[in-house]
């Protein structure tokens, strides 16, 4: 019981700091963003994946979700935001596919045809590199689509759901399921990937390495001989040589489905209480993407 008492006291204390935690980071930006400062390089690597960043997190989703319940409209506001900034960001990224197969068609002609070894795009300054430099680059337009376009897909219904008692239940007792996994599912699983996913980055950005179970004291000691050494390397002498790119957006793809999860959460519990009338309210969907059960579709749930 004691040890019970002991957590709850931890977790609202640190919901209370989560409110000086946030002041300060707006109050002295210098002390974490001045990277000419090693040791705000290693004050942002520590509070990127830091239990203050969670509790600062969660106390703002609680806050949203308390104003939410006592204005619907803005919960839907939020909804609407978060789903607008999936589909804008998807819209968008989407077209490296289109760029991916042109690039392929360039280097087919360029190796086949032209047997030629450079290719140089650009205006005024070109980027002169090999042809298997942008060969093994269409593997990161892939990951743009990927790690970006995945909550667009989500938002217009494109993911495979394996369903088991879904379709079987009631319309309130579908988005139960939905408030369900959105909060024990998707955002643990993100939240993990975060957690790997941040430390991976830094450790193909700075030396010496930043480490999951580093305390701050110890990364600041670490700043000392802190140097930018980012990874360049490619898997072939002449091959793409960005591959740090793909750990952005690992992190940006976990960011992005905890904010989705927000929205389905959100999106679920406001069509739990409206009833069926809600159902699909304010969801944009391409054209192409409309079926027959366009507004059931949105909904992922299903086990």
């Amino acid at each position: 019981m004691n040890a019970v008492l002991d957590a709850l006291l931890q977790f609202f204390r640190n919901i209370a700091l989560a409110f000086w935690n946030f002041g300060q980071a707006v109050s002295h930006p210098h002390l974490w963003l001045d990277w000419s400062d090693n040791e705000a390089v290693m004050r942002f690597v520590y509070y990127g994946a830091s239990r203050e960043l969670f509790f600062v997190a969660l106390t703002a989703f609680l806050l949203l979700t308390a104003v939410g319940l006592w204005r619907n409209r803005f919960m839907w506001g939020v909804v609407r935001g978060l789903e607008g900034l999936a589909n804008t960001l998807g819209r968008f990224f989407a077209w490296a596919g289109l760029l991916m197969v042109l690039q392929q068609i360039v280097i087919v002609f360029m190796q086949r045809i032209f047997v030629k070894g450079q290719i140089v795009l650009g205006f005024g300054v070109g980027l002169d590199m090999p042809v298997s430099w942008y060969s093994e680059e269409l593997k990161f337009y892939n990951a743009l689509i990927v790690c970006l376009c995945c909550t667009y897909t989500f938002v217009q219904g494109g993911h495979v759901r394996v369903d088991l008692v879904y379709s079987a239940v009631s319309f309130r007792t579908k988005r139960v399921i939905d408030m369900v996994g959105s909060l024990l599912f998707m955002i643990p699983v993100a939240l993990l990937i975060w957690l790997y996913g941040w430390f991976f980055l830094w450790r193909h950005l700075i030396v010496p390495n930043p480490s999951a179970s580093d305390t701050l004291e110890r990364l600041l000691m670490k700043a000392r001989a802190l140097r930018w050494n980012v990874e360049t390397y490619g898997f072939s002498p002449n091959g793409f040589n960005a591959y740090f790119l793909f750990k952005v957006l690992l992190v940006v793809f976990a960011g992005l489905i905890v904010l989705q999860a927000v929205a389905f959460f959100y999106r679920s519990y406001l069509e739990w209480k409206e009833g069926p009338e809600a159902d699909g309210r304010y969801l944009d969907r391409d054209p192409v993407g409309k079926r027959r059960d366009a507004p059931e579709a949105a909904h992922q749930g299903g086990c």
